[in-house]
């Protein structure tokens, strides 16, 4: 990727000027399914860390609770978050029918569907299954979009309805896969402006020859413009070539289940593999440093509850020394102001 292309990615994913409301809807819209912060998230609403210049946990806890953000099972099978209006998109991407149901399967479909709503300790009471074969029947079942759990705000106790009930009108039938994959491959390429098959088979989780087909039909339909070994918008192609580019000078440590991260995870992986070889230390990436617009290293240690073990940062930068101390600040701004025991395998005595 060139200096423009950088640049008008990170201007998209409002990190050179924070989102007001109305561009945070449009740029969560642009890359759901959306996820709460990796690993210490849990019950917490999805986020886009540091792109709004609001409280997006707030936003959207408000927005879970009017029912305007709504949960299901997508990506791989992991939770992420929707605005309701695309229901029928992600179920035409993810759905997994039920052909055949077992008998566990059928016995909790049918007491949702008769009795619901009801929350997992009813369930348990009703059919005298324990909590740990009642819970992958349902994620299954959720799966399948034939019940829906509506968690709409923080607690535990929530309710597993019929599908049909909560969304009477939806037709989980009105998009074929393809078509489907098109819609929101377009979205995907307008937030991160170059991308490449694999990378969008990282973020949807979703066969490469599936996105292969689709890229294709888009290319072929002047939506899309092949370059270099990926492809852009072909609106942004030509934008591209009068575009001038922002200076940025700036670190984020990014969680991992952020969009870009996730976009990025197969190459960002075998990145740090290649950094933290030999350290006779907890080395797991914990957060990714995003660099003026690329990522060029993380946070690596140990996740636990509470603050996380940071034992070390790494980073390829040519110059990273020079920047230790952005560095190192960034990664504290995400870990409750925790100070790393190491930069680039040097011991931090004090905080800087």
């Amino acid at each position: 990727m060139n200096a423009n292309m950088i640049s008008l990615r990170m201007e998209r994913q409002c990190f050179i000027k924070k989102a007001d409301k109305d561009e945070y809807t449009a740029l969560y819209r642009d890359t759901q399914p959306g996820q709460n912060v990796y690993w210490n998230g849990f019950g917490e609403p999805p986020t886009l860390a540091f792109r709004a210049d609001f409280n997006d946990m707030e936003f959207n806890r408000n927005r879970q609770l009017n029912r305007q953000l709504i949960k299901g099972r997508f990506a791989g099978g992991n939770l992420g978050w929707i605005v309701p209006e695309d229901m029928e998109l992600f179920a035409a991407l993810y759905r997994k029918p039920l052909i055949e149901p077992t008998v566990g399967q059928r016995q909790i479909l049918e007491l949702i569907e008769k009795s619901g709503p009801l929350n997992i300790q009813q369930i348990k009471e009703e059919t005298g299954m324990l909590v740990k074969q009642i819970t992958p029947i349902l994620h299954r079942l959720q799966e399948a979009f034939l019940i829906y759990e509506d968690q709409y705000d923080g607690e535990w106790d929530r309710g597993w309805y019929k599908f049909a009930e909560i969304f009477p009108d939806a037709d989980l039938n009105r998009y074929t896969r393809l078509a489907a994959l098109k819609i929101v491959l377009q979205r995907f390429a307008y937030r991160i402006v170059w991308f490449d098959t694999a990378m969008a088979k990282s973020f949807y989780r979703i066969p490469e020859k599936e996105i292969r087909l689709a890229v294709g039909e888009l290319v072929a339909e002047d939506v899309l413009a092949a370059s270099d070994s990926g492809f852009l918008l072909k609106s942004d192609a030509e934008l591209l070539k009068r575009y001038e580019p922002e200076v940025m000078n700036f670190v984020y440590a990014i969680h991992r289940n952020d969009f870009l991260y996730k976009a990025h995870e197969h190459i960002l992986k075998d990145m740090v593999k290649s950094m933290t070889e030999g350290l006779d230390y907890d080395h797991e990436p914990l957060q990714y440093l995003l660099i003026d617009g690329e990522f060029h290293g993380a946070s690596v240690g140990h996740f636990r509850n509470g603050p996380y073990d940071l034992n070390d940062i790494v980073c390829d930068l040519p110059d990273a020394e020079s920047r230790r101390d952005e560095i190192v600040q960034a990664v504290r701004n995400v870990n409750y102001g925790k100070m790393p025991l190491r930069f680039m395998g040097n011991t931090l005595h004090a905080p800087r």
